[in-house]
This record gives C-alpha cells, sequence and structure tokens, in this order.
C-alpha cells in the first residue's frame, strides 16, 4: 500500500550552493547529506513537518542527474512515494499495466530500499517507489 509522497526530489548543479538556498528558502537546515554511489548523487535532505524535499547532484559523469540536468536542467527530478513493501507494489503496478526502469529494488539514500517507474508509464514523471530499511 502507498502511505504518502515520502519527499520530492530537486537536481541541482551545485549541492553545497542549493543547500545555502534552501536553507534560506525553507528557514530550516539541511538534516543530512549523503552520497549514493548507485545512483551516482549527492544528496542533501531537508524536513518540513512530515514532508521531506531532496536536492540531488551529480558525482559521476553519465549518471542520470547529471543526463537530467544537461536536458532539462535545474528543476523537480521525482516525487517519491512510500510504500508498504516494494515486493508487493511492484507486483501489483506491473500488472496494472507500469512500466519499470528496473524492477529489481538497491539501496538509496535516507535508509531506504527504491524502484522507479519509468515517465512513460506515469504521464511524464518520474516516481521513485521506496520502503524503509
Amino acid at each position: 500500500m502507498i502511505k504518502k509522497v515520502e519527499h520530492i526530489g530537486i537536481a541541482v548543479k551545485d549541492i553545497n550552493s542549493s543547500i545555502t538556498l534552501f536553507e534560506r528558502l525553507l528557514g530550516v537546515k539541511s538534516y543530512k547529506t549523503e552520497k549514493v554511489l548507485s545512483e551516482g548523487v549527492n544528496t542533501a535532505f531537508f524536513g518540513i513537518s512530515d514532508q521531506k524535499i531532496e536536492l540531488l547532484s551529480s558525482i559521476n559523469k553519465g549518471s542520470a542527474i547529471e543526463k537530467f540536468l544537461e536536458s532539462k536542467n535545474e528543476g523537480v527530478h521525482h516525487i517519491a512515494l512510500l510504500v508498504d513493501s516494494l515486493e508487493f507494489e511492484i507486483n501489483r503496478l506491473e500488472s496494472l499495466g507500469f512500466q519499470f526502469i528496473s524492477k529489481t529494488p538497491k539501496e538509496g539514500a535516507d535508509n531506504k530500499r527504491i524502484v522507479f517507474l519509468h515517465p512513460k508509464s506515469t504521464n511524464g514523471v518520474l516516481v521513485e517507489l521506496c520502503e524503509e530499511i
């Protein structure tokens, strides 16, 4: 079952200047920064009530974030939905015709296992499904 919107991911070119910008904008400090080597990104998280914003910058040539920045510039990259069970949601959504970038869960940032739905099957929106580890 989908529990809630877990976070909104925003692609940025410079993580440090963007952390400063979002700290000023939101009036809160980033509570966590983390490198996710499997995705080739640096991340920074901000908490507002029970919602989160994740900033993502590329650390690898050819990473998905670098490609996104080259083609679309900075901005909203994905919406993440917190689920009870990745395996259940993968099976449920696949049976309904949704396409996945990969159906194999992998370790993501902020103590989550993740998979991504392909934007072709979600009206152009990259959707991340995440489960607490």
